[in-house]
């Protein structure tokens, strides 16, 4: 399911799974060489492929939303945003933005082309 950026509708980021793949991937190649750092580094990518699987990014006009579930857990209003940077472009891993009174890093575990339509439509120019 892929999304796309329309005119003035609430668009919901799809899930990414590409990053906790292979952080989980990574944690067990890991165990080759120190048994408790691979169990941390898997958990993590553990942690990051529910994350994407129960957390929701919706674009809508004013506003990015953060969803658990079906539940809104956080608004975050384009008019205190100062700046937002997608890192690492050739394999986008990490989202930061600046809001006025706070700074804020998501990893990607959303659709990065999408994600990035949104920011340059909605958000302020990094």
């Amino acid at each position: 399911m892929k999304s796309s950026v329309l005119s003035s509708e609430t668009v919901t980021l799809a899930p990414n799974y590409r990053i906790p793949f292979v952080i989980i991937i990574g944690g067990i190649a890991l165990s080759l060489l120190q048994i408790i750092v691979s169990i941390v580094v898997t958990l993590f990518g553990i942690f990051l492929f529910i994350q994407a699987n129960i957390i929701k990014l919706k674009f809508t006009p004013t506003a990015l939303d953060v969803y658990r579930g079906e539940n809104k857990i956080r608004t975050f209003p384009y008019s205190e945003w100062e700046n937002w940077v997608i890192f690492w472009q050739p394999v986008p891993i990490l989202f930061y933005f600046k809001e006025v009174k706070s700074i804020h890093f998501i990893p990607i575990i959303f659709d990065a082309v999408t994600l990035r339509e949104c920011l340059e439509k909605y958000g302020q120019k990094s």
